[in-house]
Order: structure tokens, then C-alpha cells, then sequence
């Protein structure tokens, strides 16, 4: 549709853009149900509170009572005197941890366990708390498991999240039984668990005491087959059984082999430190060696020989060469030169003789490790086997060892385990009833009975396809909308429309602009108006579009084509002796048909003698030739046609018009019947421009959200009014 489409909206629709632009049209349009169907919401929902409070009188009183359980992930082991608490890492994930004891408490196990704890099968009282007092004339089993069904269908658990307290509860009505059982529940909770670890303890304390007895036969087995083969090969070996490492044990002749070369590697080293000292010893001159001169008996005549020489140089120069002192001191001086050479070259043999007596040394021992080789390789022929039984023997004992361990550790630590789970607050007795509570019915009625009147409001709305507001024209039956007419006050609307202050008016002014761009020509020749029913305005419309044209300077024709319930004839108040039909069947002309208004350039051609066919006129090739005439001889050319339904008189003349109008009352026209309409309508393949809603009526469509809503509040002033 053109822009100019727009141009029938109210004066007032800025005001609704700014709620289009806070309020979606899907929220608009649950808004418009609300307002509509309000008395039939609120009547749902008075229904549904009277039924909850009458429901609610009638029920039993029920009592709940509650207690509260802590669910540890860790648990503490009284070991002797000592309290020592587990707190290895849960390896499993502490959600399905806490699921998994929730699933317990859940079970039938723990309830028949509560069933027996509290004697329940034979309880009269019980039965008659779960409203089944009959219960009682059944049998013994019938009795056990309808108590267990019962306990199970009365008890509720809630763990919260990030929590490990557990909320448990039993409703029923008596509030004694309901206590009772919640108690019941949580000691019963705790022995079973109890239960259950000491079960798996005493299982795994039978199964590692026959894996301990397997274990110690094999160990016997083992040893006893190592110490066979080491008397059968002459094997002595130095092995401690308590060592795991089997490399750790060794025979004496390897013993003695390390010992003995770990000694020859010793006189090794010595003899060659003795050698090197030698070496250096002999190369180099007596009295320059440090050995010699570190003598103490060297270091001794070597004084004693400068004391000497001192004195007999002393004497050579108080005496003559020949004086007995002068020989008497050289005699000396040489005895203690031959005592002096002496003492240094036994020190220097000294040296020697070390030497020797290493190199001595280091040849038994090599000649000792050599002969142990022999023998210790001959043993170590031996020693595979011997190797192989005696890590048998260390695995068996590796084994043996630790299953001893662990089922010391089960015997210390069974059935002094302590609980996880700790009862937080113990049930007390309700006092009040929990359930039937007014408040909360009331509550839950008022919501389903919201509930159930939005339902019933959108399947009203979906069955009703009455076009109410300008929007649906749109969206209900897809034709542009031209224009909105207001419903008028006046029985007579063409009274009104000759008043162009009028909102009738003002409302086929917006229609006539929309027709002048209607195409892309503009303003059709020929005109057509027509609707799916009668007395929707189709009559009043083609009155005011021609009336209209006619006031801004055009030469318009009015025909009315209605040749079965003509109109415009009473409306203009004119003859209707001579008119269309007499044209078509050849009783007159046009000139002598065609009847002056009251206002210049509108002229009308009446419908004349109803005819006995008037669908064959219609589509007779004079009415063909009539129009092609007129339209040359006037601006336009408007043709107020009788209804599309039950009719082939607007689908006739549709194919011969250059624009059809569809005409719509607000409020009664029916999607349906206006897409069946238009079928029809299309038939003839004609030039639909659009719709035109008429009686539009803003209080009524008040309950509805449109642009269109608060049309009328802007109108002219009266005389001397100031302009605001």
C-alpha cells in the first residue's frame, strides 16, 4: 500500500507511537485481552477460590513434622584410646556422594526397617493415621507391605543446595505418628549405615584372612625350595629374609672376593706411591733428598761435623798441620764424614725397602683374588636357580607381609567406626496442621484460575475473527486500509456529511485523499464500491467519496448499481422511475436518466425499475459500453454495487471497474466471511485499492489498544474558542 494509506490515521497517533515504543505489539495485544475479557477473568478465578475454599473445608487436617540429619563426606575411626579422623580425599564427586544417601533414605529397605523398628504392621493406630483402617483385617505380609508403601508415600527428604544437612519429613493424620516416624527414619538411617560398613568390613576381613593363608603356604612353599637347592649346590649365602631386595644377598666366597680385592686395590695404591717415592728418591743426589735430611740421626752428625770442622779450623790457625790437636780433630771430622754416609744411605734404603715390601704385599693378594675368581664364578653358575627361588620367596613374603598389615588394620578398626551422619534436630510433635492450608489453596486457585482464564481468553480470541479495531483489517483479511469512518450519532448520515466540520466528514476527506494516490495514475476513472454483507456503509461510502470529489472542482457520476435493494435514490431524494436499468435495457437514455444534486458536478444515476435479472444486465456488454461512455464524459465515475456474498453482481461489475472499494463494519465483519468474500471477488481478477472500516467506534474499541483509539477527542472548536 502507498504511503498516502497512511493519511486516514487519527490526529492523535504521534501520542500512540511513543507507545509503540515502549510496548511490543505482542504485549499490546495481551494487554487488549486483559482489558476486554476482564469480567470474564475475574469470574474464572471466583469460581476457582470458592472451589479451593469448599475443597478445602472438607479435607482432613494432615501433620508434618520434621527433623534434620548432617550427612558428612568424612568419617571418625576410634582407634584404642585415640579418636583419629578420616580425611582421605572422596575420589567420587560429592553431589552423586550426597544423591546416592538421599536415594537411601529413599529405599525400601530403610523403610521396612522403620516398619519393623516400629511394629507398624500391627499398628491399628497407624493404619488409621494413613486414613486405611481396613488394612488391619489383611493378612500378616499384606499388612508388612502396605505399611512399607505407606511409610514410604508419607516420607519426604530435601537436601538443599550447597548443603549437607537433609530436611526429613512424614505427614499424616496424626501428629504423634508423624514425629515418631521421622525419628524412626533418621535413627534407622544411621544403624543401617553402620550396618552396612561393618558388613563390608567383616566381608573384607574373611576375604584378606584367605588371602593371608594362600599367601603364607605359598611363602612356606618358596623357602622351603630355596634352602633345598642351596644344600644341593653348596650354597651359603648370607640373604636376610627381611630384606626385599634379593641383590642384597651374597655367598662367603663372593664375601671374601670383594675383600680380598678390595685389599689387593689397596696395596695397589700403596705399592705405587712407595714406587714413585723410590723413583724420585734414587734420582736425585744423598744429601739432597728430603728423606735424608729429615733424618734425625743424619740431622744429628751433620751438626756434630760443622762442630768439628769449626773447632779444627779454629786449631789450624793456633797450630801447625802436624799438631796432635790438628790430627786429633780431622780424625774426628772423618769418622763422623763415614758415620754421616752411613746414616743417609740407610735412610734412603729406608725408602727402598718400603717399596719392596708393598709391591710383596700387592702380589699375594692379586695372586689370592685370582684363585677366589675362579670359585666365585663356578658359584655363580649355581646361583641362577638360586636367584630365581630366592625372589619368589622375597615376592611371597612382600605379599605375605602386607596382607598381615591390612588385616591387623581391619581387626583394630572393626565396629568402632564411628557414623557420618548425626541427627541435627530431633522431631517434635506439630502442633498445627500443615496441610489443608486456606492461605496457600487460595493462592493456587487464584493462579490456575488465572491460568485457565488466559486460556479461555486466547481460544475466545482465536475464534472470534470479528474485525474490531483498523489494525485487523491488516492482519485479518490483508487489504490496505484506505480509511476509518467513526460510527455517527445521526440515523441519517448523509445529514451529517453536508456539515464538513463533522467527524463523518473529516473521516471521507482522509478516504478521498487516499483514493487521489491510490495508483499509479492516481484517482481511478471508474470506482466501484461494494461490500461482503449488507448495511455495512457501502451506500453512505460512495455517497461521500463522490460528494467529496465533487466538492474540490471534479465532475463526478454516482451510480447506483444496486438493482435488487437500490438506495441512493431515498438518500438524495430523487426519482427513481428512469435509471440504470432503464439504460441497460433500452427505455431511455442517459441524459434522461441522470438526475442533479444539490451540489455542482455531482450527478446521479439512479437504479431505476428493479429488474427481473439483474445479474445478466450487469454483465451485459451495454453495461461494458455505458461505463467506457461515462468515463469519458466525467472525472469519475463511483458505483455503489449490491453485496459480494450470495451475489454475482459485484464480481461482474468488478472485472469493469478500475478500483474496488471494500467496505467493512467495525465489529462485524468476520474474517472469514470477508477472505470468502474477496475469493469471489478475485475471481474477475478486478483492482482492489483497499478497505474502508466503517462505524468505527473508539469507546468500544477503547478495550482494545489501536492507533485509531481517542479519534474523536480532537475536533473543531466552537466560535471565539482560542486555539491552544
Amino acid at each position: 500500500m502507498d504511503a498516502t494509506t497512511h493519511t486516514s490515521t487519527h490526529r492523535g497517533h504521534d501520542g500512540a507511537q511513543a507507545v509503540d515504543l515502549g510496548l511490543g505489539p505482542i504485549m499490546r495485544h495481551g494487554l487488549v485481552l486483559l482489558r476486554r475479557n476482564l469480567w470474564l477473568i475475574a469470574a474464572v478465578i471466583a469460581v476457582a477460590v470458592g472451589t479451593a475454599v469448599v475443597m478445602t473445608m472438607l479435607e482432613t487436617p494432615r501433620y508434618t513434622a520434621e527433623s534434620t540429619v548432617e550427612i558428612n563426606l568424612q568419617t571418625d575411626a576410634v582407634l584404642g584410646e585415640e579418636l583419629e579422623s578420616d580425611t582421605r580425599e572422596v575420589d567420587w564427586d560429592i553431589e552423586l556422594f550426597l544423591n546416592t544417601q538421599l536415594e537411601i533414605l529413599r529405599s525400601r529397605a530403610l523403610a521396612e526397617r522403620v516398619v519393623r523398628r516400629l511394629n507398624l504392621a500391627a499398628n491399628e493406630r497407624f493404619f488409621a493415621a494413613m486414613e486405611t483402617p481396613d488394612t488391619m483385617q489383611a493378612s500378616e505380609q499384606a499388612r508388612l507391605d502396605a505399611a512399607v508403601g505407606m511409610v514410604r508415600s508419607g516420607f519426604k527428604v530435601d537436601l538443599p543446595r550447597d548443603s549437607q544437612i537433609a530436611r526429613l519429613s512424614f505427614t499424616s493424620t496424626d501428629p504423634q505418628i508423624s514425629a515418631a516416624l521421622v525419628d524412626a527414619y533418621a535413627a534407622e538411617f544411621i544403624q543401617s549405615n553402620l550396618q552396612r560398613k561393618f558388613d563390608s568390613s567383616a566381608y573384607a576381613r574373611n576375604f584378606v584372612a584367605e588371602q593371608l593363608e594362600e599367601a603364607r603356604a605359598r611363602l612356606e612353599t618358596s623357602e622351603r625350595a630355596l634352602n633345598a637347592y642351596a644344600r644341593q649346590a653348596g650354597l651359603i649365602r648370607t640373604r636376610d629374609p627381611s630384606n626385599e631386595d634379593s641383590s642384597a644377598a651374597g655367598s662367603v666366597t663372593a664375601s671374601s672376593l670383594m675383600q680380598l680385592n678390595e685389599a689387593a686395590n689397596t696395596a695397589q695404591a700403596a705399592r705405587i706411591e712407595a714406587e714413585a717415592r723410590w723413583n724420585a728418591e734414587r734420582a736425585q743426589p744423598l744429601f739432597a733428598s728430603q728423606t735424608v735430611l729429615s733424618s734425625p740421626t743424619v740431622q744429628a752428625l751433620m751438626n756434630r761435623r760443622a762442630e768439628l770442622q769449626g773447632r779444627l779450623e779454629a786449631a789450624k790457625e793456633r797450630y801447625l798441620a802436624d799438631h796432635p790437636t790438628v790430627r786429633t780433630l780431622e780424625a774426628e771430622v772423618a769418622a763422623v764424614e763415614a758415620s754421616l754416609n752411613r746414616a743417609a744411605n740407610e735412610a734412603r734404603n729406608s725408602v727402598r725397602a718400603g717399596y719392596q715390601a708393598t709391591a710383596a704385599a700387592e702380589q699375594r693378594l692379586r695372586s689370592q683374588v685370582g684363585s677366589l675368581q675362579g670359585a666365585t664364578l663356578a658359584e655363580q653358575d649355581r646361583s641362577v636357580r638360586y636367584n630365581t627361588l630366592a625372589r619368589e620367596a622375597d615376592t611371597n613374603r612382600s605379599i605375605y607381609d602386607g596382607l598381615l598389615q591390612r588385616y591387623r588394620e581391619l581387626n583394630a578398626s572393626s565396629g568402632i567406626t564411628a557414623s557420618n551422619i548425626a541427627i541435627v534436630d530431633a522431631a517434635q510433635v506439630p502442633g498445627s496442621p500443615s496441610s489443608p492450608s486456606l492461605a496457600r489453596n487460595i493462592m493456587i486457585a487464584v493462579l490456575l484460575g488465572f491460568a485457565l482464564a488466559i486460556v479461555l481468553v486466547f481460544l475466545r480470541d482465536q475464534l472470534d475473527d470479528r474485525l474490531r479495531i483498523p489494525e485487523d483489517v491488516e492482519s485479518k483479511v490483508g487489504l490496505p486500509l484506505l480509511g476509518v469512518i467513526m460510527r455517527s450519532e445521526n440515523p441519517e448520515p448523509a445529514e451529517e456529511l453536508v456539515d464538513p466540520k463533522s467527524i463523518l466528514a473529516e473521516g471521507y476527506n482522509a478516504l478521498r485523499t487516499s483514493l487521489l494516490y491510490s495508483t499509479r495514475e492516481g484517482l481511478p476513472k471508474i470506482l466501484l464500491v461494494t461490500s461482503a454483507q449488507p448495511a455495512e456503509g457501502k451506500t453512505t461510502t460512495s455517497y461521500a467519496v463522490a460528494r467529496g470529489f465533487a466538492r474540490v472542482g471534479k465532475r463526478v457520476l454516482l451510480i447506483d448499481a444496486d438493482l435488487r435493494r437500490p438506495s441512493i435514490h431515498k438518500m438524495m431524494a430523487i426519482e427513481n422511475t428512469k435509471g440504470l436499468s432503464s439504460i441497460l435495457v433500452g427505455q431511455a437514455t442517459v441524459h434522461e436518466s441522470t438526475a442533479t444534486s444539490d451540489l455542482d458536478g455531482l450527478h446521479v444515476l439512479p437504479a431505476g425499475p428493479i429488474p427481473p435479472s439483474p445479474a445478466e444486465l450487469l454483465s451485459s456488454p451495454r453495461m461494458a459500453a455505458l461505463l467506457e461512455q461515462l468515463g469519458r464524459s466525467y472525472d469519475l465515475v463511483v458505483i455503489d454495487s449490491a453485496p459480494i456474498l450470495g451475489l454475482a453482481d459485484s464480481t461482474e461489475l468488478a472485472a469493469l471497474a478500475d478500483g474496488v472499494i471494500v467496505v467493512i463494519e467495525a465489529d462485524r465483519g468476520r474474517g472469514g466471511q470477508l477472505k470468502n468474500a474477496l475469493r469471489r471477488l478475485r475471481s474477475s481478477a478486478p483492482v482492489i485499492l483497499g478497505a474502508v472500516l466503517t462505524k468505527f467506534d473508539p469507546k468500544r474499541a477503547g478495550n482494545q489498544y489501536s492507533s485509531y483509539y481517542g479519534y474523536e477527542d480532537y475536533r473543531y472548536g466552537e466560535p471565539g474558542t482560542k486555539a491552544a
